[in-house]
This record gives structure tokens, C-alpha cells and sequence, in this order.
């Protein structure tokens, strides 16, 4: 056993990267792929850094999205081999990175386990075999990616012309990774897309060689297991291998929070652990039928993993979801923010962050992508926004253009942050004649929509000091709700003994669990939801609402009877989250629909 977590990506800039300052810890990491102008200036900026040559790839180059996003990746891969490399060299010697490797491990860690035996030997032959054996057995974190597949826009040339789907937004990057040195994983996230998916069998990385290894791997994340099973289905029948489920929270997450119908973190665990081997044979069975018809050599089923992450903030719950679900990791994403040697957040934000309360962290409709959204109140993209509208000047300008997918009023399709789309729109609302409190909803609406092309870039540019000259500089930031219990800047040290339970970064805090409140957050939006439809309400909502409610009232049953369990009671306080999980349960039976 080596680490069993992984940072999980974080924005556009914030973990854009985290592989390089992580990676040669043997600390898995996921940067986005979705941004290629951000892309290039790191691979700018890194090369002045290491005293690289720097050859730019100018935007209208031929294939520049792919091409930026392959000289970046080949660039990180070279970097953090040569840093692991500098780092076996070291002397096993207190205060240096090769010792900080191994402290870092988990306790249980037979590599830990065998350097801590190693350091209490007299320096003699032995012990030189015995640094030699460890050395020999450290890895590096994989370096793994993440497409939203549903962010695809399609492109078009100078004259107009679309440029074909191969050069669609979401197949360019993935076509990035394909073509670069990388041996790890692309996340998919956000839903199937089909022509993504079926565009990976032009990969041969994707398909196992002579020695049935899968030098890149497909890694989906998931908020139930259903969905999960059926994209896995449509890979496998392509022969292509999930290696991973990443099974996050739909409500208690960072960024982006796709809300399901009502499925909670444990019942969903529950379920892959049930199951799991039956998809596991049906998986395989038809993997391998893909790959003997396409003539490919089939040695054996390859290894799926299942993680989960998502409000995950203890010691405690991190081993419980290993052990009870039998999970390979989990993913611990915003509390990294407060990491400044991990992540990129510049000192205002880091500042804001380490000071704010519960009710700072909100689901919003910010993203122009029409998907709920995690915010922060205080930070300087919605003060920014708030200061144009009361300038009455709504919107952002639009230079960028990766979330352009809205076509109500122009033929290529424009950003609904955009102050095009807001004027337009607008205009169409007050068109209407409108109650003043009906309009005001409406207008509120439309304009709560920020620029997150920018601003999930711009910490890192003011981190680093490569802002150029009038670029907007306000910083939008998308940590899940658990960062409100996490108050102050901290150390890769320091939060990786959080996560083992070396140490306790929340020793007096009081936190609910991770359950406890994701049940909450979704009670909280299914009131929300009832009272946004409450004078529309028709018989097929009346009908949506009420499974969302049965489902979550299914939820409660199952916590129940997972608390009630002896094993379970004799590893955690559970006291608290009894209590909790009643209130829970009256304040949804309260809910009429």
C-alpha cells in the first residue's frame, strides 16, 4: 500500500500544477485540460523557471488546442521524472525529500513501515541493501487529467467555416493527452458524451500492448452506479477499460455539483460494493470480445478500481470508506486549497478563505453551463459582478469562449456570462411586462452568471505574476462546503497527517460528518427546488419531487441501519451522528408536497 488518496482537479488554474510540486511524493494529482491559453503560459512560465527553451504555439497555428496541450503535459512528464530522479539520488538523511517521501506514507505502509526499520540499522552493507530495496520500490504520482466531456464546443475558422468534430473542444484535449509521453488516466466527468467516447479507439495508448498494459487508462466520475454501469457497458462493448469509478457526491463537492435524484453517498458506496464483482464479469466478458475482434491480444481482466470523494474531512471518515466499501482511495480536494506549496490561490483568496464561515460557501447558478455551481460570496469575480451591476453594465466580456453553448439569439453559439447574451436577454424579459417581483427573479437570474474562464485562472496568474497588462484580475473560486471547517493555511505535511490521522487539523472543530451533510445539503435543495416550481407546480413535478423526497427518506433508513451496526460503533463516535441524522429526518418529513 502505498498513498490512498489523490487530489482530485480544482478549477482551471488552481491544481493546473499540482504534479509538479506533488508528484515525485508519489501524491497522484489531476490537472484540467479544459483551458489552452492557460496551458501555454504555464509552460511559458515553467520553462523561464527551469531554464527550458520555449517555442510558443500561436493560437492560430494548426491544431494548437491539441498540440499546447501535448508540449505541456511532455513538459511536466520530463519535469517531474527528473525531480523523482534528483530525489532517489538523495542521501536517506533527516530533512531531505527522499526522507519526506516515505514520512509522508500511511502508517500501514509496508514502504513506511520498511524505512522506519531501515533508519534504526547501523550504517553498514546491510542497510545500503536495504535503502537500495526501497528505492527501487518508489513510484511517482500519476500526472492524470480531466475532461468535462460535456464542454465541447465546436469550432469554427476565420471564415466561418466549422473546423470538423475531431476539432471539437473536448476530443482536441483528449487528443492532447493521447498524443503525449503520459502513462496515467483521463478523468471523464460530467456525463457521457458519445462522440468523446467512441473518439478514444483512435488511441492506441487506450487498448492493452504485448504485455496487456494500459499505458493511458479511463477513469469516469460518477455520481451513481447506474449511469456508471452504462457508460462502462459502451466502453467495454468498444474495448475500452474503466479502470476507475470515482464516485463523487452530487451536492458536497467542489466546482461544478450535478444533483441527482435524490441518491446519497452511502447508499451509492453501498451499491458498488454489492455489486461490483457482477460488473466486474459482465464488464470483462464483453471487454474481451471487443478486443479479440479487433484482433488485439486479451491476457486477462485488468484491474477496476472504485474511490470516492467529495465532504470527505477526517481521518476517520477516510479510513471508514476504505474499509466498510472497500474503496481503493479517496479524493481530497478543497481543503488543498489552503495548501499553498500544492495549490495555486493567491494571498487575498487564501486570506478570505481561511477567515470564512458556512454561509460564505453557496450552491449557485454562476456557471454559464446552466449546472449548479459551488461559490464563494467574498470572492472578487462576484464582487466584480455586483459592482458592473450597479454600474448597469451586466455581464462579462467574452474572450475566451469555452463555455459558449447558448443559441436563443445568435446562430454560433455565445457564453450566457457574456454581456451580449445579458443584454439580449434582458431585453426579452422586459419585453414581457413582467410583475416587478416576477421580473426581478428573472433579472437576478440571468445575471448571476459569471466568467469562469478567467476567473478560475486568474489566482494563478496573480500567484505567479504573469498577469499581462488590463487582463481582469478578479479571482472566482469553487470550494465544496466542507472548507468552511478548515481555517487556516497549511502545509502538504501537515494536511497529508490530517488525512492518515497522524495528526488533527480539526481536533476542536465542530463538523458534522460527511453523510450527515450531504443529507442536508440535499434536504436543503429539494425546499429550494419546491419552492422555485411552488405556483408551476404540474403532476409529473408534483411526481419528481416526491421520489426525490422517498429517496432520501430510503437514504435515512440505510444510515440507520449502517449506524446501528456493532462493527461500526466500535470504530467511530456515533452518538453525535444519531442525533444529527434524527433532526435530519424531521425536518425532511416536514416537507409536504
Amino acid at each position: 500500500m502505498k498513498h490512498t488518496f489523490h487530489i482530485p482537479v480544482l478549477g482551471l488554474g488552481y491544481s493546473i500544477d499540482t504534479p509538479l510540486k506533488v508528484a515525485r511524493f508519489g501524491i497522484s494529482s489531476v490537472v484540467s485540460i479544459v483551458d489552452d491559453e492557460l496551458i501555454e503560459r504555464m509552460r511559458e512560465y515553467h520553462s523561464g523557471k527551469n531554464n527550458e527553451a520555449y517555442e510558443a504555439i500561436n493560437k492560430s497555428a494548426p491544431d494548437s488546442r491539441s498540440r499546447r496541450i501535448t508540449a505541456y503535459l511532455n513538459q511536466m512528464a520530463a519535469t517531474v521524472n527528473r525531480q523523482f530522479e534528483q530525489l532517489k539520488s538523495q542521501a536517506f538523511e533527516a530533512g531531505t525529500d527522499l526522507c519526506r517521501y516515505f514520512e509522508l506514507m500511511p502508517e500501514g505502509s509496508q514502504l513506511k513501515q520498511g524505512f522506519d526499520l531501515m533508519m534504526e540499522y547501523p550504517n553498514n552493507e546491510r542497510k545500503t541493501i536495504f535503502q537500495n530495496i526501497l528505492r527501487r520500490r518508489m513510484t511517482m504520482g500519476a500526472i492524470d487529467v480531466n475532461i468535462m466531456s460535456k464542454v465541447d464546443k465546436m469550432n469554427f475558422n476565420a471564415e466561418g467555416e466549422y473546423t470538423g468534430n475531431e476539432n471539437t473542444d473536448a476530443l482536441a484535449a483528449l487528443r492532447g493527452f493521447a498524443e503525449s509521453n503520459l502513462e496515467s488516466s483521463v478523468i471523464l466527468s460530467a456525463g457521457m458524451n458519445p462522440r468523446l467516447y467512441s473518439y478514444l479507439e483512435a488511441f492506441p495508448d487506450f487498448f492493452p500492448d504485448e504485455n496487456g498494459t494500459l499505458r493511458k487508462r479511463i477513469v469516469l466520475k460518477v455520481s451513481d452506479y447506474r449511469s456508471a454501469f452504462i457508460q462502462a457497458k459502451f466502453l467495454a462493448k468498444k474495448g475500452l477499460w474503466v479502470s476507475e469509478f470515482r464516485v463523487e457526491s452530487g451536492l458536497n463537492c467542489g466546482g461544478h455539483a450535478f444533483a441527482t435524484e435524490g441518491y446519497l453517498m452511502g447508499p451509492i458506496l453501498e451499491e458498488f460494493k454489492q455489486n461490483r464483482h457482477e460488473m466486474l464479469a459482465t464488464l470483462s466478458e464483453s471487454y474481451q470480445s471487443a478486443l479479440i475482434a479487433k484482433g488485439l491480444i486479451y491476457k486477462s481482466v485488468p484491474r477496476q478500481k472504485v474511490s470516492a470523494q467529495g465532504g470527505i474531512g477526517t481521518a476517520d471518515e477516510h479510513n471508514f470508506l476504505l474499509s466498510h466499501y472497500n474503496l481503493d482511495a479517496t479524493g481530497w480536494g478543497s481543503p488543498f486549497l489552503l495548501v499553498p506549496e500544492v495549490t495555486n490561490v493567491d494571498e487575498q483568496t487564501l486570506s478570505q478563505l481561511t477567515a470564512a464561515k458556512e454561509e460564505e460557501f453557496y450552491l449557485s447558478g454562476s456557471s454559464p453551463l446552466g449546472i449548479l455551481f459551488n461559490n464563494f460570496r467574498n470572492s472578487t469575480a462576484e464582487q466584480q459582478r455586483i459592482k458592473r451591476l450597479q454600474k448597469g453594465h451586466p455581464g462579462s466580456p467574452c474572450t475566451k469562449k469555452y463555455l459558449c453553448t447558448n443559441t436563443e439569439f445568435t446562430e454560433q453559439p455565445i457564453c450566457t456570462a457574456s454581456r451580449e447574451y445579458q443584454h439580449l436577454k434582458i431585453q426579452q424579459v422586459q419585453s414581457l411586462d413582467l410583475p416587478a417581483a416576477e421580473y426581478q427573479k428573472e433579472f437576478d437570474t440571468i445575471t448571476e452568471k459569471i466568467c469562469l474562464c478567467e476567473g478560475l485562472c486568474s489566482s494563478t496568474y496573480i500567484k505567479y505574476a504573469i498577469s499581462k497588462p488590463r487582463e481582469n484580475t478578479a479571482v472566482a473560486i469553487c470550494p465544496g462546503p466542507n472548507l468552511a471547517y478548515f481555517s487556516r493555511i497549511y502545509s502538504l505535511d501537515e494536511m497529508v497527517s490530517h488525512i492518515y490521522g497522524a495528526g488533527n487539523l480539526l481536533d476542536k472543530v465542530k463538523r458534522p460528518n460527511m453523510f450527515i451533510k450531504e443529507l442536508n445539503l440535499y434536504i436543503d435543495y429539494l425546499q429550494a427546488d419546491l419552492q422555485a416550481q411552488f405556483k408551476n407546480l404540474n403532476d409529473k413535478k408534483v411526481k419528481q419531487l416526491n421520489k426525490f423526497k422517498l429517496q432520501l427518506q430510503e437514504g435515512i433508513c440505510y444510515y440507520k441501519g449502517l449506524f446501528a451496526d456493532s462493527a461500526i460503533q466500535t470504530s467511530l463516535v456515533l452518538q453525535d451522528w444519531i442525533n444529527e441524522l434524527m433532526l435530519s429526518e424531521k425536518q425532511l418529513n416536514s416537507i409536504t408536497i
